[in-house]
């Protein structure tokens, strides 16, 4: 795993040079603090930092093609490279390493940008080609791997983080309020967004082609989409078949490493499928990885020892307190935006933990996308089937808005009434951290203009409509979360929690070959009276114990609400009750003062919105005056 960077000025006489480039790729020297390499060429530089993986002696970037017209920096891990090397070699190209990295490089040479369609992996990578003088960027299907740009009238700059994009000089760091109001909503950034308003995302499945003395400059395209086609003609046994066999190849796959590798644990079904399998393909014991909390209740590590004792796995595990909070500032500036999901904490240490040990860790994130496994995919679904028509404009605006209107208006927000209120198919209600009412209290309208009544929601019904080939309720919630939630929270998350640590994290259920027979199971398979991810749970039942498939879904879960009434009462308060914090800014005092005291008088958990508010300040008081 790797961490590029790039910076391409549009007159050829501005050129670029190595201290700046290097600026760039020091700030992101967490993500590979094996080695670094440049190229220049004139108005076109590439930056990189490496973490050895594959090929270690001759893997070094930036890397060419054999005449040195065209040039490559690449983030990732591509699991068919040798199939591919092969097959190019056959071709006629000639080789100089033994990396995967090369392999990008001819497929370029051989396919133009339809080499996306051969690749099997993560990544996110640039090719400058001298030739075309036009330069080549992709990020992979699912977007596991990040990919931040920026584009003004003078330059384009690229990046694995944020940071490295603001190390750039002339950088307009003018804030988003349409970012801002979605991460109030959701608890992240959705979309091709970032906190800074000309800083973009490259979607997943995208690629971008820059032509910097055209008048076009940029432009940008899909070359993958997620399809629900399913198949009907098969049946419970043969579903389970293919899930185990595809599993195990993809599994094996992504254990390819000349580094030691091990696996994340949880007590969950995902993570214990990929361990399950990685010892089936494995002559040594698999070294796994566990986390949790002191007095937590329901505390998975006694399911994650039990798997681990059942393979023989080289197993450690870790217990954090609440002082974990202090790695709050640490956490803030790897995400480089404000990221409330505090499950970042755990992924952190457990992290840092499997990095005493092993280079490459495999998770099981992407499972509960993949085969509906959301305990919101159950109650809504439930909704969509009931007998009378929830979702009629009558119902709505009649009887459940009325009720919802009786509600006081501290009370309002995630709920029942509050879904069932809103005219929209797919309201979004139980996946908001805060509210619309809510953020129209909490949101400074004196700062901005942002119409926040309709600003995240809208583009998640976006998204939806986008969705040609989605069938029925649960596929579209699938999508959608695999569209937003997933990418932009979970695999954020991840990567910047691993890398943080230089630890390379693999994901083999979203190996996009294993997503596509997903989509061809019927969801009647993956969500029936029987639960959540029915045919995944009867595929795996011979790997797992018994108290794995019984263990209801609970997730990389904090105890926030404990921390917040007890040990970190006074620390909410200093951040956000007393004197002037910076937030207030762009948020209402008296409404923040309300909801905090809400959290302590009431019944409600309101931490997951306490803790957006601690990020949002300690994030401002990062940048301020910057």
């Amino acid at each position: 795993m790797c961490g590029i960077a790039g910076l391409v000025r549009f007159e050829k006489e501005n050129t670029v040079s190595q201290p700046e480039l290097k600026s760039m790729t020091d700030s992101i020297f967490h993500r590979g603090p094996d080695d670094e390499g440049f190229y220049i060429n004139q108005n076109v530089g590439l930056g990189f930092r490496r973490l050895s993986i594959i090929d270690l002696g001759t893997g070094h970037q930036p890397l060419s093609n054999e005449d040195q017209s065209i040039w490559i920096i690449f983030n990732g891990e591509i699991y068919n490279y040798k199939e591919l090397q092969a097959d190019l070699i056959r071709k006629g190209h000639i080789f100089r390493t033994k990396s995967d990295t090369e392999t990008i490089v001819h497929l370029y040479e051989q396919y133009g940008v339809e080499c996306l369609e051969h690749l099997r992996g993560m990544f996110a990578f640039a090719i400058w080609d001298n030739n075309k003088q036009q330069l080549f960027c992709a990020r992979d299907r699912f977007g596991i791997k990040p990919f931040y740009y920026y584009s003004d009238h003078e330059k384009f700059v690229l990046g694995s983080e944020i940071k490295a994009i603001l190390k750039c000089d002339g950088i307009d760091r003018t804030l988003s309020d349409e970012a801002i109001d979605s991460y109030f909503a959701f608890g992240y950034i959705t979309s091709d967004l970032s906190v800074y308003k000309k800083i973009k995302k490259l979607q997943p499945a995208h690629y971008l082609l820059l032509s910097p003395f055209g008048k076009d400059k940029i432009e940008i395209r899909p070359y993958w989409q997620i399809r629900f086609e399913p198949d009907h003609s098969k049946n419970d046994k043969q579903w389970e078949e293919e899930i185990r066999a595809k599993l195990s190849e993809t599994v094996k796959l992504h254990m390819i490493s000349d580094v030691p590798l091990g696996a994340f644990l949880s007590g969950g079904i995902d993570s214990g499928s990929v361990v399950s399998m990685m010892a089936k393909n494995s002559d040594q014991p698999v070294k796994t990885f566990s986390i949790g909390f002191k007095n937590e209740k329901g505390s998975e590590l006694k399911y994650a020892a039990e798997l681990a004792r059942k393979y023989g796995c080289d197993h450690h595990e870790l217990t954090l307190e609440p002082q974990s909070i202090d790695l709050l500032p640490k956490l803030v500036r790897a995400y480089d935006e404000p990221f409330g999901d505090p499950s970042s904490i755990p992924t952190y240490h457990v992290s840092k933990l499997a990095r005493q040990f092993v280079t490459v860790a495999l998770s099981g994130d992407g499972g509960d996308e993949l085969f509906a496994g959301y305990t919101t995919y159950k109650w809504l679904n439930s909704i969509y089937k009931y007998p009378l028509n929830f979702n009629s404009a009558f119902l709505n605006k009649t009887l459940w808005g009325s009720i919802h209107k009786l509600i006081p208006p501290n009370m309002k927000g995630k709920g029942f009434t509050y879904y069932l209120s809103k005219e929209k198919r797919y309201s979004f209600a139980y996946i908001n951290v805060w509210s619309e009412f809510e953020r129209h209290r909490l949101l400074n309208h004196k700062r901005s203009r942002y119409d926040h009544d309709q600003a995240s929601e809208f583009f998640k019904i976006g998204i939806l409509k986008d969705s040609s080939s989605v069938r029925d309720d649960i596929s579209n919630m699938q999508y959608l979360d695999m569209r937003t939630y997933m990418v932009d929270s979970i695999l954020t998350k991840v990567d910047r929690a691993s890398m943080l640590n230089s630890l390379e994290v693999r994901v083999p259920l979203l190996d996009h070959e294993f997503a596509e027979l997903s989509f061809r199971i019927p969801s009647k398979f993956k969500l029936n009276g029987a639960g959540q991810k029915y045919i995944f749970k009867k595929a795996m039942a011979n790997y797992l114990p018994e108290s794995f498939l019984r263990l209801p879904k609970k997730g990389f879960g904090v105890p926030l609400a404990n921390w917040f009434k007890e040990e970190l009462r006074e620390f909410v308060d200093d951040t956000l009750a007393t004197g002037t914090p910076l937030c207030s800014e762009y948020l209402d005092r008296n409404y923040i003062r309300k909801v905090i005291q809400s959290s302590r008088n009431t019944m409600r958990d309101f931490s997951s919105k306490i803790w957006t508010l601690l990020v949002f300040e300690e994030w401002l008081k990062q940048n301020k005056k910057k």
